[in-house]
């Protein structure tokens, strides 16, 4: 049962963070990419939203599902920090992907042991 809301805890802080960073590029956002910063914000909103689900709803699936989001999710947002040659959104992305990753492995492992 740890293992599960260790997963499910770094998961909703994965979507989380998303979403603070989205809130802040649509309050600092020019005029011309105030739109796109307002569809970043939907779709955090909407992943932290159901990041929540696996807290409430118990469901190794539902977990598995959400946490392969936001680890891709993150892993992306890497890649940009790369293209953008700024460090922090490149190792903060690529960490917190892995640190997602390491606990979905964790998650499945003594998922598939248990059976």
């Amino acid at each position: 049962m740890l293992i599960y809301y260790a997963c499910a805890v770094v998961t909703a802080a994965s979507a989380f963070t998303s979403l603070g960073f989205s809130i802040g590029a649509y309050r600092n956002a020019a005029n011309s990419a105030h739109n796109s910063d307002m569809y970043a914000l939907s779709r955090s909103s909407a992943l932290a939203l159901v990041s929540l689900l696996p807290l409430t709803y118990h469901s190794v699936d539902v977990l598995s599902a959400i946490a392969i989001v936001m680890i891709a999710v993150q892993a992306f947002d890497a890649i940009i920090g790369i293209k953008l040659k700024d460090s922090l959104k490149t190792y903060g992305p690529a960490m917190t992907s892995l640190l997602n990753l390491g606990a979905l492995v964790w998650l499945s492992t003594s998922t598939i042991l248990k059976q």
